[in-house]
């Protein structure tokens, strides 16, 4: 896009002939409801206010091309700020399209070939065998989930299962990952970003990621979530898309670790404490994640 695009508002821009346009040839009448959920979104960030506009409206016009929710709480689909660095030196705050792992599994679930998709950490004596002709590994994962805390993870396994019954694991040790991240991530390198941060989550949806792209029948969706993942959308319709991975990049580190507190509080003193790190953005995460644990205590 253009210079004089990139300085308009994430407003002016979906309300543009030529993304409206689009927005009705992906979402029909839905159009209008998910440009304002989108401007909804912005502003409930303070970097991702300040972010480009143009890389705002390519993640999420992927994210309507996909059909997966940009809603944080649902954990299908992000729009992920974060700084890069300008050839000059200077920084400019720029938005990145991000899957979880359920985007995965709701992709691969929608094209009508799987009947199981999973993956999991592994723990140390979980490895009970490995062929290394056939690849094949045989597990068996301690039963007691609090024994199973205590012990060291190894490593993270894929799973699926297609309907014609063909199956697929794919492992990788915590080592491996490590390597994987630092190959690939400059801000894994340089000690900050989300392999940092949320190694776990990383490490989880790298080894559904990997799993799908090697072994499975990808649909056309699939292929473009698995492009997509983790890039700057630059035109969404041609596909030109930046990879920041590979970039110098400043992720907002506190705003992400408030998230993942809120999303993974499973106590009301849980909440609480996260409550008591979060600011006036994450009011709408916290009100859902609140409604969640009323309706578990009723139970």
């Amino acid at each position: 896009m253009s210079d004089i695009v990139k300085k308009q508002s994430v407003k002016t821009l979906l309300d543009s002939p030529q993304v409206q346009e689009r927005l009705k040839e992906i979402l029909g009448k839905n159009a209008a409801t998910f440009a304002t959920s989108v401007v909804q979104i912005t502003q409930s960030n303070t970097m991702l206010a300040n972010a480009e506009p143009n890389s705002i409206v390519g993640a999420a016009m992927t994210a309507a091309t996909l059909n997966l929710p940009l809603n944080n709480s649902l954990g299908f689909a992000y729009i992920v700020p974060f700084k890069q660095k300008q050839p000059d030196g200077s920084k400019k705050t720029m938005a990145q399209f991000m899957i979880g792992a359920k985007g995965y599994r709701q992709l691969a679930m929608r094209s009508g070939q799987f009947v199981r998709l999973n993956e999991t950490d592994v723990k140390e004596g979980e490895i009970k065998k490995f062929d290394r002709l056939s690849g094949d590994i045989d597990f068996e994962f301690e039963q007691d989930d609090k024994k199973r805390a205590s012990l060291r993870t190894v490593g993270y396994v894929s799973f699926f299962r297609l309907k014609n019954g063909f199956e697929a694991t794919y492992y990788m040790t915590s080592e491996e990952l490590n390597a994987h991240a630092k190959k690939y991530s400059q801000t894994f390198k340089a000690g900050f970003g989300q392999w940092k941060d949320d190694f776990d989550s990383m490490a989880r949806k790298t080894v559904l990621k990997l799993l799908l792209s090697k072994s499975a029948p990808l649909s056309i969706e699939m292929e473009r979530a698995i492009t997509t993942d983790q890039a700057i959308i630059n035109d969404e319709k041609t596909e030109d898309i930046t990879y920041v991975d590979n970039e110098e990049t400043e992720i907002d580190h506190e705003a992400e670790r408030v998230r993942v507190l809120i999303e993974e509080s499973v106590t009301q003193e849980d909440l609480d404490f996260a409550k008591g790190h979060a600011g006036e953005e994450f009011l709408p995460l916290i009100k859902s994640k609140q409604k969640e644990l009323n309706e578990l205590n009723k139970k």
